[in-house]
């Protein structure tokens, strides 16, 4: 509204005002708004920085294996397959570890009371773990000592290799023994393995009667249970009161347990959920010693980013084929030619299988010690089985 010279008059000046003063208003909160958002973003990244630095730092890196290698480089086998990888995987039984001293006195030395050689197909198609028993007869090549003397070549058990020359001596005994390159390594403590398990909120099992073994501290009801972490530890370590007693019946429980593990692991309930991922890779890289080339989160996830698109069935646990020493009933001695086909396939990145029950073997009849851990060719022909299991058959059934 103007007067008759044209200028405003106290109505529009007033209306003019207030709408300045809410504009202005408006821009202020906005610009208080986007700094609170940039406040909270930057929180946020700093936490994000902060977990991942503390994940990136759980993991210890491996390099004086890596230079025992490297100084070994010339004799160690070829990668024939670009793309497939070989990692072994080694579980300590060192008590020196945070809680690890209830499982026994802390001797000064480690041993390797399981091992497991992981084959990953080129194009992550599938996954083989392959146990190799702790009491079988190899060749162990001369090894850095820790106080930095060498031990003599020996043919002694497996395990004696990582109590003498830790890792790079258990690598150096795994390629001489199977002709297979050993891209990267990883070596876990009791305590990492048992946070591993508390972190999916424990892995379900069926027992088929009750479990009470005072050396494995474990008291466990038949049927379907959920074991946590310290339950998990007995259980997969536990020998005397489970089974037959041997160490192969013992590593067909650690197959079958950690096939579960997997499949937990796998479900969208804890890889889609960050409260429960975050545990998970907590727990993963915490008592984790690798080589230098995985040793952070980066490396690791280079390494695994194609496994989770590996169907549980694809995932495959076997043990080498192995039979009683022939001079020692208590030792193991590989069952041939059937170990050096599974190397051989490996090697080439050839696909094998496992089945519950090994395919008799007729011309093998002659050896009664064998335990029936190898396999032989399917339908005579194609892709050679052994006995074992995948990650996605339920324990129960």
């Amino acid at each position: 509204m103007t007067d008759s010279a044209g200028t405003l008059g106290p109505g529009a000046g007033s209306s003019a005002s207030g709408k300045g003063l809410i504009r202005r208003r408006r821009r202020r909160r906005v610009r208080y708004g986007g700094l609170a958002l940039g406040v909270v973003a930057a929180a946020l990244a700093g936490a994000g920085w902060a977990a991942y630095a503390k994940l990136d730092g759980n993991i210890t890196p491996d390099d004086a294996a890596a230079a025992e290698l490297a100084r070994y480089e010339k004799e160690r086998p070829t990668s024939l397959v670009k793309d497939a990888q070989n990692i072994l995987l080694i579980g300590s039984d060192s008590r020196s570890g945070d809680g690890n001293a209830r499982y026994g006195r802390d001797s000064g030395t480690e041993r390797s009371d399981t091992t497991i050689l992981l084959h990953l197909a080129a194009g992550r198609r599938t996954a083989t773990a392959v146990s190799l028993p702790r009491d079988l007869m190899v060749d162990v090549p001369a090894c850095l000592r820790p106080d930095g003397t060498r031990s003599e070549p020996m043919f002694a058990m497996f395990n004696y290799a990582f109590q003498k020359g830790g890792s790079a001596c258990t690598i150096r005994t795994v390629e001489k023994l199977t002709d297979i390159r050993v891209d990267h390594h990883m070596v876990v403590d009791f305590h990492g393995f048992k946070d591993m398990v508390d972190a999916v909120d424990g892995v379900a099992v069926c027992l088929a009667e009750p479990i009470h073994d005072k050396a494995a501290k474990l008291r466990l009801p038949s049927g379907r249970v959920t074991l946590d972490g310290e339950e998990a530890l007995g259980y997969v370590r536990a020998r005397k009161s489970l089974g037959n007693g041997s160490d192969t019946d013992r590593m067909d429980r650690q197959q079958r347990f950690l096939g579960a593990l997997v499949n937990k692991v796998q479900s969208n309930d804890v890889l889609l959920n960050p409260v429960k991922l975050y545990p998970v890779l907590d727990a993963a890289t915490s008592s984790l010693t690798t080589d230098p080339d995985l040793a952070s989160l980066r490396g690791l996830y280079e390494l695994v980013r194609g496994l989770r698109d590996i169907p549980a069935g694809r995932v495959q646990f076997l043990t080498v084929p192995r039979e009683s020493y022939v001079y020692n009933a208590n030792r193991d001695q590989l069952v041939e030619p059937e170990a050096q086909r599974l190397f051989e396939r490996l090697r080439k990145d050839a696909p094998v299988k496992v089945t519950e029950k090994a395919p008799k073997v007729s011309e093998l009849s002659h050896r009664p010690r064998r335990e029936e851990s190898y396999g032989e060719t399917e339908n005579g022909g194609g892709v050679p089985a052994f006995r074992g299991n995948t990650a996605a058959e339920d324990t129960c059934e």
